[in-house]
């Protein structure tokens, strides 16, 4: 059933995708494991794309998908959260870059382990950064990037950080189609992975969860 679902999303089944997510949500499945699955679907159209099996088009229509499956299990996911955030995390994607999928599932990925997760969305300027991590005061700040326009604003956002003597309080991280060693130096990134669950078991390994 596993390998179903994450077909039915890898094939583009909009209405098969959503049944079988609210079936199984119903009948009591962990949500998480049903989250994941629908993330294995949204892997195999990402090697779709990159093999030029895929287009645009059928990128941004799988994106609705997983969207629309995510909407279908936020009930679930927030009756099995614990009742205190696991942390604290400030995700965006900065000025000069406007996607947003990857950010987006790793927001909800953890926020089902118990993240509370202030997602300021896309293109945005890094003094709205350094605002938001003075007020909520997090654990982890998250940059995502898939071009590299948004490499100056990276930078920008992470010196204004370290300018402002905040820099210490948490762990950078980048994360995205380009996200790699070099960006990671460039920014003066604590963590960097092109894998959204890679991002999610570095803030749980961090904050001594599983």
């Amino acid at each position: 059933m596993a390998e179903d679902l994450s077909m039915a999303i890898a094939q583009l089944k909009r209405d098969e995708v959503a049944d079988a997510v609210e079936t199984r949500a119903q009948k009591g499945e962990d949500p998480l494991l049903i989250l994941k699955e629908c993330r294995r679907g949204m892997t195999i159209v990402g090697d779709r794309f990159q093999k030029g099996e895929y287009f645009l088009a059928e990128l941004m229509l799988s994106a609705e998908i997983f969207k629309g499956a995510i909407a279908i299990l936020e009930p679930y996911l927030a009756e099995s959260r614990p009742s205190k955030p696991l942390g604290k995390v400030v995700l965006a994607t900065l000025k000069g870059d406007i996607h947003d999928l990857g950010k987006n599932i790793v927001a909800t990925l953890l926020e089902a382990q118990g993240f509370e997760v202030h997602d300021l969305g896309v293109d945005v300027p890094p003094s709205l950064v350094v605002e938001k991590v003075k007020e909520v005061k997090p654990e982890f700040v998250g940059f995502s990037a898939l071009i590299t326009t948004v490499f100056a604003s990276m930078k920008e956002a992470a010196d204004m950080l370290e300018e402002a003597g905040l820099r210490s309080q948490f762990k950078l991280m980048v994360g995205g189609g380009i996200a790699n060693a070099m960006v990671k130096e460039y920014i003066n990134a604590d963590f960097h992975t092109t894998d959204a669950m890679e991002g999610v078991a570095y803030c749980m390994k961090s904050t001594g969860g599983k």
